[in-house]
């Protein structure tokens, strides 16, 4: 729940805060996910839950690509870390570095060369001047 809050947090942060019914939260049917707890705090923030069938590879294709990049880039290089991981700490340093270069700096084909919050910044000043941050 901690990312979840932080998103929402840094959506409301940058001037762009998410009205109920506005996000869908997509997810495999892992426990976490299909937790009372979980699916109250969704509830709470007007997020609606979507879960993906049982053995559909589709439903989760985008994950397994960033998961596929996290474990290339990040994990099985030295960029984010020097030497073999020893703690959990250094696990969570690394992954925290790297989903802020992933989002920061990285540039992206797919969006024509540029980091992720580029491309977002470029598309909320594209949007109608009553819809520029609050």
């Amino acid at each position: 729940m901690t990312p979840l809050r932080m998103a929402l947090w840094q959506r409301s942060r940058e001037g762009y805060p998410t009205q109920p019914g506005q996000l869908i939260h997509h997810s495999d049917a892992g426990s976490q996910y299909t937790s009372i707890r979980f699916t109250e705090h969704l509830d709470l923030e007007g997020i609606r839950p979507s879960i993906g069938s049982v053995g559909d590879a589709f439903d989760n294709a985008l994950m397994e690509t960033i998961i596929g990049l996290f474990k290339a880039e990040c994990i099985r290089t030295t960029v984010f870390h020097q030497g073999p991981y020893k703690t959990l700490a250094d696990v969570e340093y690394a992954t925290a570095g790297w989903v802020d270069w992933y989002n920061n700096s990285r540039l992206h084909g797919s969006i024509g060369m540029v980091p992720p919050i580029e491309y977002e910044q470029a598309h909320y000043a594209a949007l109608k001047p009553e819809m520029q941050p609050i």
